[in-house]
């Protein structure tokens, strides 16, 4: 079955940097197109960052541009996102997902709190 499981979130102060990891595994990694997206305290899903199988393209929320950026290696079916310049309205859970919306293959997610 698909495993998607996230690692790296925590506390950072504000134009922190954190880095998230993805380890996936129970599909064929390297055809999927693969998301990040987060879901802050009392709010919604929302999509963050994507990544097309070959790593040729990639997408961001404008939110996030110039300071987040998706990787993958698909030699070790493990997704990443850098993000920097982190901000308070960044702080959520952070989940990969295989595919796009509505992202029901997702991970159980980890905490990124942006705090002082």
């Amino acid at each position: 079955q698909v495993q998607l499981v996230e690692s790296g979130g925590g506390l950072v102060q504000p134009g922190g940097s954190l880095r998230l990891s993805c380890a996936a595994s129970g599909f064929t990694f390297n055809t999927y197109y693969m998301s990040w997206v987060r879901q802050a305290p009392g709010k919604g899903l929302e999509w963050v960052s994507g990544i097309n199988s070959r790593s040729s393209t990639t997408y961001y929320t404008d939110s996030v541009k110039g300071r987040f950026t998706i990787s993958r290696d698909n030699a070790k079916n493990m997704l990443y996102l850098q993000m920097n310049s982190l901000k308070p309205e960044d702080t959520a859970v952070y989940s990969c997902a295989r595919g796009t919306h509505p992202y029901s293959d997702r991970g159980q997610g980890t905490q990124v709190t942006v705090s002082s």
